[in-house]
């Protein structure tokens, strides 16, 4: 259960994350040049890192990894609420 939790998460992280990539938002051009890798997706391969790092734990019955990875979320959730809606 603990995994699904995760993955449907890091769904929801993806999600978050392209629409902030997408959104050409000022900010995105002050972050640093290793963020500008790959045309951007530098940033999605560690996305997906986490998410997999996080699940492999999950799987190997560290109950911590998916509150951490929840926290984590919201976070992402919070940021990507004030960058696309204009309060940051």
């Amino acid at each position: 259960m603990a995994i699904l939790i995760i993955f449907v998460l890091g769904i929801a992280n993806f999600a978050m994350h392209k629409a902030v990539l997408e959104s050409g938002h000022l900010r995105l051009g002050q972050l640093p040049w290793f963020v500008h890798l790959l045309g951007g997706q530098f940033s999605m391969v560690v996305e997906f890192v986490m998410l997999l790092g996080s699940m492999l734990m999950a799987a190997a019955g560290s109950t911590g990894w998916v509150w951490s990875y929840l926290l984590y979320s919201a976070g992402n959730a919070a940021a990507a609420w004030m960058i696309l809606g204009g309060r940051a």
